[in-house]
């Protein structure tokens, strides 16, 4: 559906909260069609963001993940990790 959220299931080490709300505020952006709502609608926008922020927290915090599976590195920490490499 919206190809900047990451994978955040298994990040090792786990998604922090800023990660979570990112992820969360890339969805109510995709959803509403704002990138940056008016005014008017700022308080429902940010109600929104918060909730799937906290519905998400609460996803991540209860999934068991199998030993099996291959942990998530979110974009973003890609991204550092490259940059501190070089």
């Amino acid at each position: 559906m919206c190809r900047n959220i990451q994978q955040l299931r298994g990040a090792s080490p786990p998604a922090t909260d800023a990660e979570v709300r990112d992820a969360a505020l890339q969805y109510v952006r995709k959803i509403s069609g704002y990138r940056a709502p008016s005014a008017v609608n700022q308080p429902a926008f940010d109600a929104a963001v918060d909730e799937i922020a906290a519905a998400t927290r609460r996803l991540l915090d209860e999934l068991v993940v199998g030993a099996t599976s291959k942990p998530a590195v979110p974009l973003q920490r890609r991204r550092e990790r490259d940059r501190n490499s070089a």
